[in-house]
């Protein structure tokens, strides 16, 4: 699950009163019936494997840059803690697959692939203009969508400098829009936390 850094604190005590006391090892809590719950820090945020430290770094105001991509849709933005600065989003038509057989499958699937390689050309071009000149500024670049859509953006040598930024949390998003890139701030600041009963 998700947390917001400012749900913190409440949801540890939540946790404690579900499952009783709790004590920490690094960012993994075992409660007195066995349960645990492992944190993961915010893209961005420090490395550290102090629960206390967390709680305080996890709420400080972070820019991030957002980029998500699926098939003919991307989403571009700069966030500066839970404000959306700057975004761009776009959409182009990529043919869906086909039912027909032979030479026309073939001319189809050609036909897709420049509908999809015109995209991700686009989909770069946005990112270069809107995440470059914030490189030095950036905490992290938070992506999500389609991985292959994504993949395919960062491939372009020109945005070899947003891939060393590049956060392992991927978001799990429907087709990029205004929208989706404010709720995706959300996740993209949020505590991670896997949460096991027990037995």
């Amino acid at each position: 699950m998700d947390v917001a850094p400012e749900r913190l604190g409440r949801w540890l005590e939540n946790f404690a009163g579900r499952h009783g006391p709790w004590t920490a090892t690094g960012l993994l809590l075992t409660a007195e019936d066995g349960a645990t719950a492992e944190l993961t820090a915010p893209p961005g945020a420090p490395a550290t494997d102090d629960l206390e430290e967390l709680r305080s770094q996890a709420g400080k105001p972070r820019r991030l840059g957002l980029l998500l991509a699926r098939k003919g849709a991307v989403a571009v933005g700069v966030a500066s803690g839970a404000r959306l600065l700057v975004s761009k989003v776009d959409t182009h038509y990529v043919q869906g697959r086909t039912a027909a057989g032979g030479w026309s499958q073939q001319r189809f699937a050609r036909r897709r692939d420049n509908q999809a390689r015109a995209a991700a050309a686009d989909g770069a071009g946005i990112a270069a203009r809107l995440l470059l000149p914030e490189v030095r500024t950036l905490s992290a670049l938070v992506t999500g969508g389609d991985h292959t859509a994504v993949d395919t953006i960062l491939a372009f040598p020109t945005l070899r400098g947003l891939v060393e930024l590049r956060s392992e949390r991927f978001l799990d998003v429907p087709e990029p829009r205004r929208s989706v890139l404010e709720d995706a701030i959300v996740q993209a600041r949020a505590v991670r936390i896997l949460v096991r009963d027990p037995g």
